[in-house]
């Protein structure tokens, strides 16, 4: 057959103009040659990332069947029409439910039935899939808002408390700037007024008059909380709170009781929160602990037996952090004077990630070898003496994840879910054991776990087909790093297999043990996929996350590395089928990687990328730069963090040598990781790299951080980035 001209083009990988460009710190001057192409708006940029996404086309056009395969998978395991389980507030069943063949859920609601004191009254009513429920009422039909947009994408609601005032966010660019909109349920009519441009969250008033909502300023850092009182101009909408730090991050929220609103300011090192209390606003934001003490915490406010305490999860002299329950008056003393009563004291073994309270219990969320896990204790005797023991809801599997799922605060359950690698999401209400004189009488189900539902999943599968391991790889240091071992139970251990290697490793996040769809059909190929729990996690508590932040990053790196000696030692798999995926700091992780041991993968898989992080975080006007310099270190002022980060930072350590396939993924509209990262790292690498293996950008042009919307859209682009590993890896054929 004859080649056409255009194909000849698009045989070969598009090239980017080289314009140099000089940038000079701490007496060194690097060559940027792409930096050109962050201009969003210019006619050539855009033309190169349209060249660069046919290219990506035509190189991966022989796995589109693999590809389509992936995706029908993915699909005909997924119950389609399905829903969540109704969760109760103010006198109503909340629930979402999806639609077969529509991509976006549909948000509703019907009323409730009993006062909500007993146990029985927090009974889910039983909504079938596909039966229409008498009495609900639509509050958001996803798919009629995402109708004639591009993007679609849901940043939050609220609902007054009387139940009359429905308030959300959409955002149709995929830049996480959302428009909100309010609704009047008793009309089913929008309110004239709507707020462009907010940033992720937004909540009412008790009296249901005033909406508080976040603003970012242009780096896309929130920084104003903001009210609207309705039937106002949104021009006269008055800002609550404004930080000024470029380093801080700000949010609110609401406290359980919703007595308050609390507004938290905070790095990855300290914080700070400001209380607003609705039954006296005329006193203004009071500040808890000031920053300056340096102190990392949450708190939350609640009334007991007449007073009010603040439960406090903090790190003040507890590297793990500990629970401490103080007397709101304590606050206006200075931090030495202050008396504060130890309800979970610090353990080197468990890390405490924050803890919550109903009207009769604590509940602590926290993580013990590796595992999250929820324990509840009675307020009753609470940080006295007679503090009574913490129970903590039992499971059978060794390696599984359990949540909260939400609690209202006058409930006798809290809402769990629970999962492991291959047990689908189960969510359960666990009955409070009271022990508290003057709440309800005892009944049968107290300290019970009710199972609500299980995912179903269907295409005949069965958990006992595959087996998750915990295994341990040892690191250049002699550290030993967990990993989770994924595979089909009849794979043979003979060495001929192939394998991916998955990570992420930053800001203290934690790849805890998940049921995936889609990694199921990666597994049924015969890959064994291991998740390496490298050191910038939080799988082994604080020290774990510190040992890969700012100086120490590169612990992060060769963990994974280690992770896959381990695999490729391990007599599973052939060692030249081994594949690499991870995103955002993730796909950091990919970058250093592949320049530090190209030759261990046969293809990585980079996710929304942080490929040129230096030149990010060098530049504070851009999106979350500021706040990224407690993570990273600041390059600005410290020459030892410049060059520690210009030594690992994966643009600027392209070097001469075969790098394997690589894919690198990004959105236009992505401001997270903006696509100027990914598109200069794959013109460094094609330029630089001694192989011949195909290097390839996959953009899209409509979606974000996440890609594109819609839950069809995300099938397909998870469909896609397995199928150029399985490729890759020669794990094509189901086994």
């Amino acid at each position: 057959m004859m080649t056409s001209a255009s194909d000849s083009v698009l045989s070969a990988p598009p090239v980017a103009k080289k314009v140099p460009v000089a940038r000079t710190h701490h007496g060194e001057t690097f060559t940027d040659h792409y930096e050109w192409l962050r201009e969003k708006e210019n006619p050539d940029v855009l033309a190169h990332l349209h060249a660069e996404q046919a290219y990506t086309d035509t190189v991966t056009a022989g796995q589109e069947k693999l590809r389509t395969d992936i995706f029908n998978e993915i699909k005909n395991r997924t119950q389609e029409t399905d829903l969540s389980v109704p969760s109760r507030k103010d006198g109503w069943w909340y629930y979402s439910r999806m639609v077969e063949g529509s991509p976006y859920s549909i948000q509703c609601r019907v009323k409730a039935d009993g006062d909500g004191s007993a146990v029985d009254d927090w009974t889910p009513p039983l909504v079938e899939p596909g039966v229409a429920v008498h009495g609900e009422v639509v509050l958001l039909d996803g798919n009629v808002e995402a109708k004639d947009q591009p993007f679609f994408s849901l940043g939050g609601a609220a609902v007054s408390r009387d139940g009359m005032l429905y308030a959300y966010s959409v955002d149709n660019a995929g830049d996480e700037l959302f428009t909100i909109r309010i609704k009047d349920l008793r009309t089913g009519e929008l309110l004239e007024e709507h707020i462009e441009n907010t940033f992720y969250g937004l909540t009412f008033s008790p009296d249901g008059r005033t909406l508080y909502y976040m603003i970012a300023d242009d780096s896309w850092r929130p920084f104003q909380v903001k009210t609207h009182v309705l039937g106002t101009p949104v021009t006269e909408d008055a800002v609550l709170y404004q930080e000024d730090d470029v380093a801080m991050w700000t949010g609110f929220d609401l406290s359980a009781d919703r007595r308050h609103l609390a507004i938290s300011i905070g790095c990855s090192e300290f914080s700070e929160t400001l209380l607003l209390d609705f039954d006296a606003p005329e006193k203004g934001l009071q500040t808890l602990i000031p920053r300056s003490e340096h102190i990392l915490y949450d708190a939350e406010p609640f009334l007991w037996e007449g007073q009010e305490k603040v439960l406090l999860t903090h790190n003040r002299d507890a590297v793990n952090s500990m629970i401490s329950l103080v007397d709101a008056a304590e606050f206006i003393k200075p931090l030495t004077e202050q008396h504060w009563d130890t309800v979970v004291p610090h353990e080197d073994a468990v890390r405490i990630n924050g803890a919550t309270v109903t009207a009769t219990h604590m509940v602590v969320s926290l993580r013990k070898d590796t595992i999250e896990r929820i324990q509840v204790t009675a307020l009753d005797g609470l940080g006295t003496p007679s503090q009574v023991a913490a129970v903590e809801p039992g499971f059978d599997e060794e390696l599984y994840t359990t949540s909260m799922g939400g609690s209202e605060f006058e409930s006798p359950v809290i809402r769990l879910i629970y999962t492991s690698d291959f047990t689908p999401s189960r969510v359960y209400d666990y009955a409070l054991p009271q022990t508290h004189a003057g709440t309800h009488a005892r009944t049968h189900a107290e300290g019970e776990l009710l199972l609500r539902k299980e995912t179903p999943v269907l295409g005949g599968y069965r958990a006992q087909d595959y087996v998750a391991t915990r295994e341990w790889a040892v690191a250049e240091d002699g550290t030993r790093v967990p990993l989770s071992v994924l595979r089909r139970a009849d794979l043979a251990r003979d060495g001929s297999n192939a394998g991916v290697v998955y990570g992420y490793g930053s800001y203290e996040v934690s790849i805890d043990p998940g049921f995936g769809v889609p990694r199921l059909s990666l597994l049924d190929r015969g890959v064994v996929f291991v998740i390496a729990h490298v050191r910038g996690g939080g799988e082994m508590g604080r020290h774990w996350y510190e040992d890969g932040k700012k100086l120490n990053k590169k612990n992060t790196f060769s963990d994974f590395v280690a992770a896959t000696d381990w695999l490729a030692q391990s007599g599973w798999v052939d060692p030249a089928r081994i594949g690499a995926m991870g995103g955002s700091a993730g796909g950091l992780l990919m970058g250093a990687v592949a320049n530090l041991a190209p030759e261990k993968y046969a293809a990585i898989v980079a996710q929304v990328p942080f490929v040129d992080a230096l030149t990010t975080i060098l530049d504070p006007e851009l999106p979350l730069s500021a706040l990224e310099w407690e993570e990273w270190g600041n390059p600005i002022t410290d020459p030892a963090v410049y060059q520690y980060m210009k030594d690992y930072t994966p643009y600027e350590n392209v070097r001469a040598v075969a790098y394997p396939k690589i894919a690198a993924i990004t959105s236009f509209n992505d401001t997270r990781v903006l696509y100027v990262e990914p598109a200069k790292w794959v013109q460094e690498l094609r330029s630089v790299s001694t192989g011949k293996e195909p290097i390839v950008l996959k953009i899209e042009m409509d979606g974000g951080h996440g890609g594109a919307s819609g839950r069809y859209e995300g099938w397909k682009t998870r469909a896609w980035d397995y199928a150029f590993l399985a490729d890759a890896i020669g794990a094509t054929e189901l086994r």
